[in-house]
């Protein structure tokens, strides 16, 4: 099963998009902000980090340049809802993929899957 780091800070959203990525079959780990996803990258193997890049403490890009140190084979997308901020992580991860607010979760799932399709998940005979 294909495993998620979610970092966001705003509850609300945080909960909706671990309700609908669980849905679509993936196991999500979900934290509040960047410096309580660095112990889980520590102690757990994930394949996405999908993190929000503004939030206290930590944004998402150091999140993510400290998680491609820690985990260089995981992938990563950024959701955020400010255009310049866009830029800027574009800019700092390259490869990553960035979601802008609002979006409907039906494309993040699809964006989640095009990142993961050719993974083969394993069927039991």
């Amino acid at each position: 099963m294909i495993r998620i780091l979610l970092a966001e800070d705003d509850r609300v959203m945080r909960e909706y998009l671990t309700r609908a990525l669980e849905r679509s079959g993936y196991a999500v780990s979900a934290v509040d902000r960047g410096t309580a996803a660095l112990p889980l990258l520590e102690n757990e193997t994930f394949d996405l980090l999908l993190t929000d890049i503004v939030m206290p403490e930590m944004d998402g890009i150091e999140l993510a340049q400290r998680a491609g140190v820690m985990a260089p084979d995981m992938q990563v997308m950024f959701i955020t809802g400010f255009a310049a901020v866009t830029l800027k992580a574009g800019k700092a991860m390259p490869n990553a993929r960035v979601l802008s607010k609002p979006f409907h979760l039906r494309e993040l799932v699809l964006e989640v899957d095009r990142m993961f399709e050719n993974v083969r998940v394993p069927t039991s005979n």
